[in-house]
C-alpha cells in the first residue's frame, strides 16, 4: 500500500518540463518554426572541442577499477560576433588552468578561435561575399566541396550562426522558387539539379520560417494574423454607403447638366425660328 501511494505521489509531482515554445505568445507559433527552433537552440551540436568516447566503460591502469567513461560535452560560449560571421561551430571556451601543479593554483583562462576575414562564394546565390571565419569553416567548406553543400548539409545548431541560417534559407527558397541564374537557362538547370535533393527534407512553410531569430518570427505570426484577419461588417457597410451617395451625386450632376443643355437649346431655336409663339407678329398700319 505504502509503495502505491509513493507511485501516486511522484506522478503528481512529476511535472513536465518548462519549454521557451509553451509560453502564452510562443504556444501560437507555427509547427514549422518550432521545429527549426529546436534544431537550433534545443538540440545538442557536434562535438568542436573535445572527441567523444564510444566505448562504455574503462579500466584504471593503476587500480585496475574499471568505471563508466563520462563524455562530458564542452559547450562553447557564442558572443553576439559569432553570429555576423561563419565561426563553424567553434566558440568561446572557459575553464581553469594550471601552470604547475605545486606551486600555482588554478586560474580561470579563456580558449578563443583564430579569426580572419576571407572571401565565400555561394554557387546557388552567384554571391561572393567577404566575412569573418575561422580555420575550421574553411576546412569544412573545403571537405563538403563549397559553401552550399556545407550549410545545406549543416543542422542549425552546428552552424551556430545567424548569418549561415539566414544565407541557408536564402538558398532554400532560390532553390524552391527556381530563382537562380534566370539569365542563363542552362545554367539554372545544372545548378538545381545539382542541390535539388536538399529540398526533399523540407516543405514551403519550413522554409518561410527557416533562419528566423524569435523576434523576426513573432513580427511574422503578428504581420500575417493582421492580413488573413477578418474586417469588422461596419467597415464594409460603410463603403457601400459611400459608394452608393458617390454614384447618386453623379446621376443628379448628368441630369442637371442634361436639363441645362436642353433649356439652352430650346432658348436658341426660340430666338432663330419665325413661328416661334414667343416670336411677336408684325403691327398693321
Amino acid at each position: 500500500m505504502a509503495a502505491t501511494e509513493l507511485l501516486k505521489a511522484n506522478r503528481l509531482y512529476r511535472f513536465k518540463k518548462l519549454d521557451i515554445l509553451d509560453d502564452n505568445l510562443r504556444c501560437k507559433l507555427p509547427e514549422a518554426y518550432k521545429k527549426f527552433y529546436r534544431e537550433w537552440r534545443l538540440t545538442v551540436p557536434s562535438p568542436v572541442n573535445y572527441i567523444p568516447r564510444s566505448e562504455k566503460w574503462e579500466r584504471n591502469p593503476e587500480t585496475g577499477v574499471v568505471s563508466p567513461v563520462q563524455n562530458i560535452p564542452i559547450l562553447p560560449k557564442y558572443p553576439d560576433e559569432s553570429h555576423k560571421g561563419l565561426w563553424g561551430g567553434e566558440g568561446v571556451v572557459d575553464g581553469l588552468i594550471q601552470k604547475n601543479k605545486k606551486y600555482y593554483p588554478k586560474t580561470p583562462h579563456f580558449w578563443f578561435p583564430q579569426l580572419k576575414r576571407s572571401v565565400i562564394y555561394s554557387e546557388i546565390l552567384n554571391r561572393f561575399m567577404s566575412t569573418i571565419v575561422t580555420n575550421r569553416t574553411i576546412n569544412l567548406i573545403l571537405d563538403n566541396n563549397g559553401l552550399d553543400h556545407y550549410l545545406l548539409k549543416s543542422k542549425a545548431c552546428d552552424i551556430q550562426s545567424e548569418l549561415g541560417v539566414k544565407l541557408k534559407r536564402k538558398m532554400l527558397l532560390a532553390l524552391y522558387n527556381k530563382d537562380l541564374y534566370n539569365d542563363d537557362p542552362v545554367k539554372k538547370e545544372q545548378v538545381y539539379n545539382k542541390y535539388k535533393d536538399y529540398l526533399v527534407d523540407y516543405s514551403k512553410e519550413d522554409i518561410e520560417w527557416y533562419g528566423l531569430n524569435m523576434y523576426e518570427a513573432l513580427m511574422k505570426l503578428e504581420n500575417d494574423a493582421e492580413a488573413v484577419s477578418p474586417q469588422p461588417m461596419k467597415h464594409l457597410f460603410r463603403k457601400q454607403l459611400i459608394d452608393q451617395l458617390k454614384q447618386e451625386l453623379i446621376d443628379e450632376m448628368t441630369t442637371s447638366a442634361t436639363l441645362k443643355a436642353e433649356t439652352s437649346k430650346r432658348s436658341w431655336l426660340s430666338k432663330i425660328n419665325p413661328f416661334s409663339s414667343s416670336q411677336e407678329s408684325p403691327k398693321t398700319k
